[in-house]
């Protein structure tokens, strides 16, 4: 496969540009020539006036960019616990087989890379590959039902996800998995009422009526951080959206992007005009590309009808939104260390205060959600915040989407109205557990496990935090009695050691002591159970980020609900 472009050519498109730039150029050449070698680094410097050295420091950081020659072809191979529970080491040691190489290495005649990948949120499809093809670019395929479908590049297993619900209302109108066009998405009837017939603190205020909070895990009032926002000081305002869903067992973004990317759309508009923002920035992990596609087009199509860009519907509102492509760290999601990535610096989270509201995005102030949040938001504009109340419960308002994996005969995405029980969502909505039930890790990799007794609790945040519990990411992945729960503990403890940033103590040192104790839980140590949960609490207690902080939960909640896990014998 000849590449077809010069390094020059690349980097004339992004001269006057500044930093910032950083992350869309190393993507251009690393598409281009399949790694990111010393010269490259070099004129990339004189061109976006960045120190070798922090280019460096960039690339390193980040999963999926090389700076040593990869094959024509990478293909990384998930093996987190959903792919795992559907045969992916299996695929990716037989794939390592028939080529003659080990994971990580690069055929002889520079064919193929092998890689394993963390959770590349396709778990419902399990087991899931990214291919990456140089001069091409990546595709997601998944299942992978054999090496032949990865080795050859066909597209015959690309996936279609199943959506489910009762009432759609962020998933309404998604009839097929096709992205929904504007012609039969609308006219952006939300974002038209707000300009013509609103003003940005009646839009605040209806959002904060409605009771809105954030679907990505923290669960902080939507309202109020866009309050906060408008009322700082400091001048640009930034809008961010958060779609760097990195959790395993989580997907519910993802299906959003790609199949309703103008709702999405029409969310962040709707924020940077409550907020006084120009600027937007959709910021999407690097193993979602054809989220990526959908989006592009999407926001080409807004474009070129006037619902984005300058002077909206004829107003003195204008708002562009900019895509930027994370490149493999789950510790982007961390807000912060979104901000730093966007920059074009590595992704280290800050220390708070101050807030994104105050000193966000290039240190101006900057709303920051989730997909989904924002995907909320037209509905409440269109509808108001009674109609959004009319869904769930009185702390948990609103339509809910959660994502279903594992052990399940129908995994999908499903909408639910809060207030339902864990029982009824996995009988009426995924059509019952296949197997013998034995647990359900409920919010994801940094979530908590619930046993066959607790599947009753009401699938609201309130009643979730009372069991112990938590939405978090919005995954449920459930595990029959087949499954052993210590290979899923491991591979937990595997994927936070490897998405540690390094940057505070606890975290790095604590994801990589939890790992070696898990690894060896076949024949554990005298008092090993409580090392771990020494490593865990202090993790939780002592971490800079919501990652140090979360990455023994599971755990924790396995020590609770099956000590003998930990024990000899």
């Amino acid at each position: 496969m000849q590449t077809m472009i010069t390094l020059d050519e690349i980097l004339n498109d992004y001269i006057g540009r500044k930093r910032d730039a950083l992350l869309p150029v190393l993507w251009d050449v690393q598409t281009a020539f399949g790694h990111i070698d010393a010269e490259a680094v070099h004129q990339i410097s004189h061109t976006l006036r960045v120190p070798e050295a922090d280019i460096y420091g960039v690339i390193s950081f980040y999963t999926l960019f090389h700076d040593e020659p990869t094959g024509e072809t990478i293909i990384r191979v998930c093996t987190d616990p959903s792919c795992g529970l559907a045969g992916a080491d299996d695929m990716l040691n037989g794939l390592c087989s028939r080529l003659g190489i080990h994971h990580g290495e690069t055929t002889v005649d520079g064919q193929f890379t092998i890689e394993h990948s963390a959770c590349l949120g396709l778990c419902e499809h399990a087991p899931a590959a990214l291919i990456s093809w140089r001069g091409i670019g990546e595709q997601s395929i998944a299942p992978v039902s054999d090496t032949d479908v990865l080795l050859n590049g066909t597209d015959n297993a690309q996936y279609e996800s199943i959506i489910g619900g009762d009432a759609p209302v962020l998933l309404a109108g998604v009839d097929t998995y096709a992205a929904q066009r504007l012609k039969n998405y609308g006219d952006y009837v939300a974002l038209r009422k707000a300009i013509n017939d609103s003003s940005p603190e009646n839009v605040i205020a209806e959002v904060e009526e409605s009771g809105l909070i954030g679907r990505g895990g923290a669960a902080f009032p939507t309202g109020m951080k866009w309050r906060f926002t408008r009322q700082a000081t400091g001048q640009p305002h930034y809008v961010v959206c958060n779609a760097d869903e990195s959790e395993p067992g989580t997907f519910k973004d993802r299906v959003l992007m790609e199949a309703r990317p103008h709702l999405l759309l029409e969310g962040i508009a709707l924020c940077g005009y409550a907020i006084g923002a120009e600027t937007g920035y959709l910021f999407i992990r690097g193993e979602y590309p054809e989220a990526m596609q959908r989006m592009q087009a999407a926001i080409d199509e807004a474009l070129e009808v006037g619902l984005l860009g300058d002077n909206i519907m004829g107003s003195d509102f204008s708002f562009h939104i900019e895509i930027r492509r994370g490149a493999g760290a789950y510790i982007c999601g961390e807000e912060t260390a979104l901000f730093e990535a966007i920059e074009g610096k590595r992704g280290f989270p800050r220390i708070k205060p101050p807030y994104p509201t105050t000193h966000g995005l290039f240190g101006k102030p900057t709303t920051i959600n989730n997909v989904e949040t924002l995907c909320a938001v037209p509905g409440i504009i269109t509808n108001g915040a009674a109609w959004f109340k009319a869904f769930g419960t009185e702390k948990s308002t609103g339509p809910k989407l959660v994502s279903v994996s594992g052990h399940v005969n129908r995994p999908g995405v499903y909408e639910i109205s809060p207030g339902i029980t864990l029982r009824e969502l996995l009988n009426d909505y995924c059509e019952g557990v296949t197997g013998e039930l034995q647990a359900v890790l409920m919010g994801g990799a940094a979530g908590t496990f619930l046993t066959p007794d607790e599947i009753d609790v009401r699938l609201t945040f309130e009643d979730l935090r009372k069991a112990g519990s938590t939405f978090g990411s919005g995954a449920i992945v459930v595990f029959n009695t087949e499954t052993d729960l210590r290979d899923v503990l491991v591979r937990l403890g595997r994927f936070f050691r490897h998405e540690s940033c390094g940057k505070c103590f606890p975290c790095q040192l604590g994801t990589q002591r939890q790992v070696e104790i898990l690894e060896r839980l076949d024949a554990p140590l005298p008092d090993d159970r409580s090392r771990l949960e020494d490593i865990g609490w202090t993790m939780t207690e002592s971490s800079l980020c919501g990652l140090g902080q979360t990455a023994a939960s599971a755990v924790l909640s396995a020590i609770e609900k099956w000590p003998e896990l930990f024990e000899k014998g």
